[in-house]
């Protein structure tokens, strides 16, 4: 007997110490089933997206039972908008040299969850549920601390980022002037000109003075003139003039949009219910580098899209040539489960095909990107610092407003350090690496040995 419970109260105590193990987000959503019940014993946790509240709760459910703890609802509105998360950024403004230049001062700040698209291959409505925004208030509340704690760059993020819109009260909302106002009366959020919605938003959603992207990106900007302000991951039908001309008009809004074709073929396009053929994407990528001077651009592409022929592809291949983008994420298609096209497409090119295909995309991509960092031999770059390089100790690295990561050596701005902007002229390159000779310390985004690109005079100091 003694034995007996000697024994019970080691496994009383290996209870109690024993580690948690838990999954979190959209793929603990996604493969919920799997991970505690095809397979017990291997996770004792499980929270999706929207229920990271009832963490506490799940953990204490574990605790208790010894069984596993699940939460994978999700919401239509929950954002977090009130909650403040802990960074290692804010962390490093108030440490000594030598520990900052080990941290980022930079910041992502969720300002939109879900989407509404039902892209054809995207699981992200089903693991992220519907789009919800955070009140324009809430975010620029957390704008103004970070700039307090240090950061100097921000990312603004959201699964379908330009999508944004703030319906609350106008009452509850600060009374600042912008200008980017919204119309009265109008849709609350306007589409890129040439392209069509995707889903139809419910009369109950539509309201006037909806608060849209655009103002938003024109608020944050006013904040602090020198943190940089960029924004991920967007779709090209949320695009309307006036966020580039946000865009173009404040200088601490980087000069960078992602634009995601997913594919080069009005046929394909269709099929993926993207809302655009190719003419109105080109039609787009045109008007912006039109409106914003030295425009760095980036894209997404699938190839093997279900039913996609060899003519198709090569419309593909002949978009990343037109297109000179000067960043790609290129894949082959990979079949998601509860997608619309796991359930109404046929997966019917086959995988070489598909990987050969892919093969050639990257090729036509790194052709032109060769050209393109070679042009910027000669050019002058703000650069905004973020540590040293992790191949060579006596070199600083950062990256330039578009997004190129640039070295320069230490020694020739002996009191620069992490968080600094400094003007840097391309010397060379080592792959895509720029390699810079650093000219000055800024002391702001608006010192005047900057010398913006050529028709960007209304790039102003708005900000």
């Amino acid at each position: 007997p003694n034995k007996s419970n000697n024994n019970k109260k080691k496994n009383n105590k290996s209870k109690t110490k024993r580690m948690i193990v838990g999954v979190l987000g959209c793929m603990a959503e996604r493969l919920k089933s799997e991970l505690l019940e095809k397979k017990p014993g291997l996770v004792d946790l499980v929270a999706g997206p929207d229920a990271y509240r009832d963490l506490p709760a799940l953990l204490q459910r574990v605790r208790n039972s010894g069984s596993g703890a699940m939460n994978v609802q999700l919401s239509l509105d929950e954002t977090y908008a009130d909650i403040a998360p802990v960074r290692a950024a804010a962390a490093a403004a108030s440490e000594d040299r030598d520990e900052k230049s080990k941290k980022s001062r930079s910041a992502f700040l969720s300002i939109q969850r879900g989407c509404n698209n039902m892209c054809a291959f995207c699981i992200v409505p089903f693991t992220r549920g519907r789009e919800r925004s955070r009140p324009t208030q809430s975010i620029l509340e957390e704008v103004r601390r970070l700039s307090d704690q240090g950061v100097r760059e921000i990312t603004l993020l959201g699964q379908n980022v330009n999508s944004y819109v703030d319906r609350s009260p106008l009452e509850q909302r600060e009374n600042e002037t912008t200008t980017t106002k919204a119309t009265p009366g109008s849709s609350p959020r306007r589409l890129t000109a040439g392209f069509r919605a995707v889903w139809n938003e419910p009369r109950r959603l539509q309201g006037e003075n909806a608060r849209r992207f655009a103002e938003l990106l024109d608020r944050v900007a006013r904040v602090d003139a020198n943190i940089r302000i960029r924004f991920t991951s967007p779709h090209p039908q949320w695009f309307p003039d006036e966020v580039l001309h946000v865009i173009r008009d404040h200088r601490n809004v980087c000069s960078s949009l992602h634009l995601p074709a997913q594919s080069g073929s009005s046929a394909v396009l269709h099929r993926m219910n993207r809302g655009y053929s190719r003419e109105a994407y080109d039609a787009l990528l045109a008007r912006a580098r039109d409106i914003i001077p030295g425009l760095f651009v980036s894209t997404d592409m699938i190839a093997g899209f279900c039913g996609e022929s060899e003519s198709e592809h090569c419309e593909s291949v002949d978009l990343i040539q037109r297109a000179e983008y000067d960043k790609a994420f290129l894949f082959h298609y990979s079949l998601r489960e509860k997608t619309h096209a796991s359930r109404h497409l046929a997966d019917d090119v086959p995988q070489d095909v598909k990987l050969r295909r892919l093969s050639e995309l990257i090729a036509a991509f790194q052709h032109k990107l060769a050209a393109r960092l070679d042009a910027e031999i000669g050019r002058k770059h703000v650069v905004l610092v973020e540590g040293e390089w992790e191949r060579d100790q006596e070199r600083l690295h950062g990256l330039s407003d578009g997004g190129r990561f640039v070295v320069f050596q230490k020694n020739k701005l002996p009191s620069c350090s992490p968080g600094d902007y400094i003007y840097a002229r391309v010397d060379s390159r080592s792959g895509g690496t720029l390699l810079a000779d650093p000219l000055k310390r800024l002391s702001s985004l608006n010192d005047p040995a900057i010398e913006w690109p050529a028709n960007s005079s209304s790039r102003s100091s708005v900000s």
